[in-house]
């Protein structure tokens, strides 16, 4: 759905959408949408400065992998937003401008208006965590045999090897 600045002139731009999986990309197989992505909100133009601010609601459920076990994990997001974006040609390219604390949280727009689906994806990757975890104790792949430390334990041993040092023990 795109928030055009022209009807936001008219008045509050009321939006419900569904989003099925697939739409969004979410870098790739790293990060997928799992279920519907639910969001309702209303959209507003500051005739003025031109500012568009954006508020909702989205529901969704994320899947990754597990960053050491390569297990699948669930993310559940529900959360409320507020948004703000300024049009870019409120930039000057040429001098260096200092930013403002609302600049800081303000995000920018070309054109005439906003993607629904881009506000949402770069929302929904910021809630995300950095370390996706399937649980904080995970154990991982074992390094030597690659099986998960997880559902069962294995009997390999790790060697600790500096190899910075491999040359003066060859001598």
């Amino acid at each position: 759905m795109f928030l055009s600045t022209q009807e936001m002139e008219r008045g509050r731009v009321r939006f419900s959408e569904t989003f099925s999986p697939g739409p969004i990309e979410f870098f790739g197989e790293q990060i997928r949408q799992a279920g519907p992505l639910e969001v309702e909100g209303t959209a507003e133009l500051s005739g003025s400065t031109m500012e568009i601010r954006v508020r909702g609601r989205f529901r969704v459920r994320m899947e990754a992998d597990c960053d050491r076990c390569l297990e699948q994990v669930d993310f559940p997001i529900d959360t409320d937003f507020e948004l703000c974006y300024l049009p870019a040609s409120s930039l000057s390219e040429d001098e260096e401008v200092e930013l403002e604390a609302i600049d800081a949280q303000a995000g920018f727009y070309e054109g005439m208006g906003l993607e629904l689906a881009d506000v949402l994806r770069e929302q929904i990757l910021l809630l995300l965590p950095m370390q996706r975890l399937c649980r904080q104790d995970c154990r991982g792949i074992c390094p030597v045999c690659g099986r998960n430390r997880n559902q069962a334990l294995c009997d390999c041993h790790e060697e600790a090897r500096d190899d910075r040092w491999m040359k003066l023990r060859e001598l």
